[in-house]
């Protein structure tokens, strides 16, 4: 989470480097839809949490301006939900629960859904570990817990618990399918 101007500038940049925006120029900078995306979503965690007493019009204007943003491209991916090194690949619709955790270097695709799910009485959103690649049309839904260095397949559909990670899962239901890690999708 966000704590200093440093902290903000380490998860923008680490953002743009796993997004491979870094190594362009301004010019292609300012064309790529992420760049602003993930300015807006770290400034917005930034005066959230590093300024408590601007929790007035700034915070608001803040708050507002990502939600537009969010609209506008269909992201609905809220403050303080990522850590440093979100990648997201193309444009679509990608739908995260607001208190959702994901942890580092999250490579994330089109139609991704990370969500509640209220089942025999528990409800709950996923905690998902570091360096984890989420294919295309993914749903991860429940009170459960990915581990790190997981790769998730396209259109898998994960409602319980990997926690011991390193190994690639797919399906629906997902299972285990490899002991392939997600280190050939994330630049680390």
């Amino acid at each position: 989470m966000i704590q200093s101007w440093s902290d903000y500038k380490r998860y923008y940049y680490a953002d743009l480097k796993q997004t491979g925006i870094a190594k362009r120029s301004i010019f292609h900078r300012l064309k790529d839809r992420r760049y602003k995306f993930y300015r807006s979503l770290r400034r917005t965690e930034w005066i959230m949490n590093c300024h408590p007493g601007w929790h007035g019009i700034f915070s608001k204007l803040a708050q507002m301006l990502h939600t537009r943003l969010c609209n506008k491209y269909q992201w609905t991916i809220l403050p303080n939900v990522f850590g440093e090194g979100l990648s997201i690949v193309h444009v679509g619709t990608i739908v995260v629960a607001a208190d959702a955790k994901v942890g580092v270097n999250c490579r994330i695709h089109v139609c991704v859904n990370i969500g509640h799910a209220i089942a025999k009485g528990q409800s709950g959103v996923p905690i998902i570990g570091d360096n984890v690649y989420i294919g295309p049309g993914a749903k991860i839904f429940g009170p459960i817990q990915i581990g790190d260095n997981t790769a998730i397949g396209a259109n898998a559909v994960v409602n319980t618990s990997f926690v011991e990670g390193n190994c690639t899962i797919a399906g629906s239901p997902a299972r285990k399918i490899s002991d392939n890690t997600s280190r050939r999708y994330i630049e680390v």
